[in-house]
């Protein structure tokens, strides 16, 4: 392939594909007959990637009803939308993004009274939350061993941290990422790091076998439990098992001495460790057991949703690298606006203090609670602007070179700086409808034009071309 009028490093170039890699760079390169494709003075730059997300879940929200803000903001809204839903379809009903501002902590006699006979469960945007009602109960048939929760001996409908359990009990099906992974490489994303915990040998092979498939056409680093100690990477060595993620919950902090016992072994395993932190006390404990039990390089802290700058020197003395999602600034700042104490929202989703305390920072969007596109978190880690346009965190801004640098680390090494595009590299490219100039003074209404990985294209948008493009 030779892609022409391509914008590099400021300048116009043509760059040959050979082989999966970047053969030549340089003006005027002749062509050879192969697939042509004009960048009409696009920019040129590396492909993204996510650096946290979870693929199955994403594609099941495909077929999921949102259940919360923006699209749902009040109880009424919502009764009638499963109520519309019950008369029109049949079968279980899955919702998602459900958040108590809704409706508040609703239960099974709350989807009772709209859903009487369907099987219906609804997930909390958090995740880690599942309410479903009676129809629904009955089906799962729950037994003395269960871990649904219980009031007076009662079912209350709500299930915590038990998917696992639910998968078992409905015999559920790995959803196809086929229609994710395009969309993830319209937005020119060539390699992701799926962060589900309860990820084993099962799913890494599922995850092989997508992409043996031409389903997952992206770079895949699988991060997961014990179970995937000593776990063979797929033969084609675009999936890898990655860190042991530890998922914290504050209100049950793992003992201290297991949860460093778990660290020691997966070092000792020759893997990272990765902890989901979203409060302050998640994070001092988590900060407390690495300091007992000594770091990797490449051992990370998930999301840091709230970081007082009094801890930061512990992160650098630690050698932590940070995996945040800025995109939540702009999806869910005006419920941090509301929720959240006025003297902790600026200790939310920092980025400026962690670059500036020197310490490795990356992107992602912990998608499906989050949103997928990276060019509106890049917008959101520049501007700082809620959805309804409030600023928070102003100080934590970012210029959009380095929001672009959150997303182009090495996929093995968030946090460092991306080499440069140069001739022997791999092929994982994407080019933009304009210009970087033009790019970066507005990085959410970015357009990918087109998307290679290892040299093959996995995404071309499908605009008019210009007369001299020419694709296989």
């Amino acid at each position: 392939m030779l892609i022409r009028n391509a914008e590099l490093n400021g300048l116009r170039v043509s760059v040959r594909i050979a082989d999966g890699k970047v053969a030549a760079i340089g003006q005027g390169l002749p062509d050879a007959g192969g697939p042509l494709f004009d960048a009409q003075g696009g920019a040129l730059l590396p492909g993204l990637h996510d650096h946290h997300l979870h693929l199955h879940a994403l594609a099941a929200r495909r077929n999921s009803v949102r259940c919360g803000p923006p699209d749902v903001s009040n109880a009424d809204t919502l009764s009638l939308r499963l109520v519309e839903l019950d008369r029109h379809s049949a079968g279980w009903l899955r919702g998602v993004d459900y958040h108590e501002s809704v409706a508040g902590d609703i239960d099974r006699d709350w989807l009772d009274e709209r859903l009487p006979r369907r099987p219906a469960r609804i997930q909390h945007r958090g995740g880690r939350l599942w309410v479903f009602n009676s129809a629904a109960l009955a089906q799962l048939d729950p037994g003395p061993t269960d871990p649904l929760e219980r009031k007076n001996g009662r079912l209350t409908g709500r299930l915590y941290d038990g998917d696992a359990w639910l998968r078992e009990r409905m015999g559920a099906t790995r959803p196809s990422l086929a229609d994710v992974s395009r969309e993830l490489a319209g937005y020119g994303i060539t390699g992701v790091t799926d962060t589900t915990p309860q990820n084993g040998p099962g799913d890494l092979q599922a995850f092989a076998s997508a992409q043996a498939n031409n389903e997952l056409l992206q770079d895949l680093r699988v991060m997961g439990g014990d179970a995937l100690h000593g776990a063979d990477a797929s033969a084609s060595q675009r999936v890898q098992p990655a860190a042991r993620k530890f998922h914290l919950l504050e209100s049950a902090l793992p003992d201290f001495e297991a949860c460093c016992r778990a660290v020691r072994r997966a070092h000792a395993a020759n893997r990272n460790v990765a902890f989901h932190c979203v409060t302050r006390t998640e994070l001092v404990f988590v900060l407390g057991v690495l300091r007992g039990t000594g770091t990797r390089l490449g051992d990370r802290i998930e999301h840091a949703s709230v970081t007082p700058l009094v801890l930061l020197p512990r992160f650098h003395e630690l050698g932590l690298a940070v995996v945040t999602q800025p995109g939540l600034v702009h999806s869910r700042g005006d419920r941090y606006l509301t929720d959240v104490d006025a003297e902790d929202r600026g200790d939310l989703y920092r980025l400026r203090a962690f670059l500036d305390a020197g310490i490795r920072l990356a992107g992602s969007s912990d998608a499906p609670f989050g949103e997928p596109n990276p060019w509106v978190a890049m917008q959101a880690a520049v501007d700082r602007r809620t959805r309804e346009g409030r600023e928070l965190g102003g100080a934590e801004a970012l210029a959009p070179d380095e929001a672009l640098a959150l997303y182009t680390s090495p996929l093995s090494r968030p946090g460092t700086a991306a080499p440069g595009i140069r001739s022997g590299m791999p092929a994982d490219l994407c080019v933009l409808d304009r210009g970087w100039a033009r790019a970066r003074a507005s990085l959410a209404d970015v357009r990918v034009r087109l998307t290679l990985r290892a040299g093959e294209c996995i995404h071309r948008a499908t605009r008019t071309s210009a007369p001299t493009e020419r694709m296989a």
